[in-house]
């Protein structure tokens, strides 16, 4: 038995068909938002990170159906915000493989939404579900902290 469920995908209404169990991540990935990741499937890497209603959600954890009426943007749809930082990021060598590079973004994203200036402790507390195993999140913190210090002068 299919449902129809309705939202907006990064800027655009988009319909779809699902199964009752169907998960986020896979309703994503079916209409081409490679960047979502699946990781470990237990809710613990945050490679799956999307942003539902504006706020960090991990979809590997909830049914297509709770996205029915709301607004979900992936970095398909945030390359422009994300442009900004992501080189600051990089210059640290902070993203040797990159696979776990999309969640950083999305959480980074989320994080200066919501705290434009975050201290050093703010921003590894927001980042803590990302799991990267090749840089140890010092490099992130670094480029995100030395983005924050461009933009203030």
């Amino acid at each position: 038995m299919t449902m129809e469920i309705k939202l907006k995908l990064n800027g655009k209404i988009l319909c779809g068909q699902i199964e009752p169990d169907c998960l986020l991540i896979d309703f994503l990935r079916e209409h081409g938002c490679y960047s979502v990741k699946r990781g470990c499937e237990t809710s613990n890497c945050g490679l799956c990170t999307v942003l539902m209603d504006g706020k960090p959600v991990l979809s590997c954890s909830i049914l297509a159906a709770r996205a029915d009426g709301r607004d979900v943007q992936t970095l398909e749809g945030l390359q422009a915000e994300a442009e900004d930082f992501v080189g600051f990021i990089a210059d640290q060598g902070a993203e040797q493989c990159g696979f776990c590079n999309p969640g950083f973004v999305m959480n980074t994203i989320a994080l200066l939404r919501e705290n434009p200036d975050p201290t050093d402790d703010e921003i590894r507390a927001f980042l803590a579900g990302n799991l990267c195993r090749c840089s140890g999140y010092e490099g992130q913190l670094r480029g995100i902290r030395n983005y924050l210090n461009s933009r203030k002068g």
